[in-house]
């Protein structure tokens, strides 16, 4: 399974639509969606089965949704469930979607198949994250890579962008900088896109703000077979220079909030050389 993200991406400043100091309409929230999506009314009543006019209704507030209309609307917008719950309740409903501890006895089974993913990757790095790309969990070679990084950036919560790409993180140990800031930016704009939400507008504005590598130096890295398909993450290590391509799964069909918000990030070997470095870092 990979991290879906929304094709449609926009650049244009669309306010997030359950942010603001006021409760917003439902047909403020759904026009607001359907615009960040870039579809027209026509586009999105023809996915939903419904009319124009009914749909113009509902954003104007000539008409109230029902529950039904309003999860059917989110599923054709591909609205987070988050933000569904926003979505219901600006309606007038309850919520739908639960959002519960990642120790609550109901996500019991699903904590233990994170970590299982997690062990069963090793010697190779693995972790989870959540919505806001910070650290829930990790196996033992994700600290064994941190060699020099401030311990500031080290306490929890733990967010891997900026571990990443701060001046005292792992920036300056990254072989290929250029290319892979820009890849790790790219997702942020696709998350943002997809989610618009203000925790990661903030993030990304911090990480743009940090001092950027020379346009210069982007082919200057270590060559990587698996340059042409995926971008590489090249390290330099006392080991010398790792190189990983990466995967991100997520859970097919959540119900629950904070297992829709969760992503598992496993890299692997690029090359035979940095396979034997991990294995002697970690043996079996």
């Amino acid at each position: 399974m990979t991290m879906r993200y929304d094709r449609r991406m926009i650049t244009t400043a669309i306010p997030h639509p359950s942010s603001g100091a006021t409760a917003r309409s439902v047909g403020d929230l759904l026009r607001e969606w359907r615009l960040r999506r870039r579809m027209s009314q026509l586009d999105l009543a023809c996915e939903a089965e419904i009319s124009t006019r009914h749909l113009s209704f509902l954003e104007t507030g000539r008409a109230q949704p029902s529950r039904e209309m309003l999860l059917r609307l989110a599923e054709r917008l591909e609205i987070p469930l988050r933000e569904r719950n926003t979505l219901l309740m600006a309606g007038g409903f309850a919520p739908l979607f639960p959002e519960r501890a990642l120790d609550d006895p109901a996500l019991q089974a699903a904590r233990a198949a994170i970590e299982q993913i997690l062990t069963g990757h090793e010697p190779f790095p693995a972790l989870a994250i959540d919505r806001h790309w910070n650290l829930v969990s990790a196996n033992r070679v994700i600290p064994l890579l941190l060699t020099g990084v401030a311990p500031a950036l080290l306490a929890a919560p733990v967010n891997v962008m900026r571990l990443s790409l701060h001046p005292q993180g792992l920036a300056p140990r990254i072989a290929n900088l250029p290319e892979w800031r820009r890849h790790l930016l790219d997702r942020l704009r696709q998350q943002i896109a997809l989610s618009a939400d203000p925790v990661l507008i903030d993030l990304m504005k911090e990480l743009q703000s940090y001092p950027g590598p020379a346009e210069s130096d982007a082919n200057e890295h270590p060559a990587s077979p698996y340059a042409a398909v995926a971008v590489p993450f090249q390290l330099t290590t006392e080991q010398g220079t790792l190189s990983f391509f990466s995967t991100t799964t997520i859970f097919g069909t959540p119900v629950d909030v904070t297992l829709s918000e969760l992503a598992l990030e496993c890299f692997f070997p690029a090359n035979a050389e940095t396979s034997a470095a991990l294995r002697a870092l970690l043996p079996e």
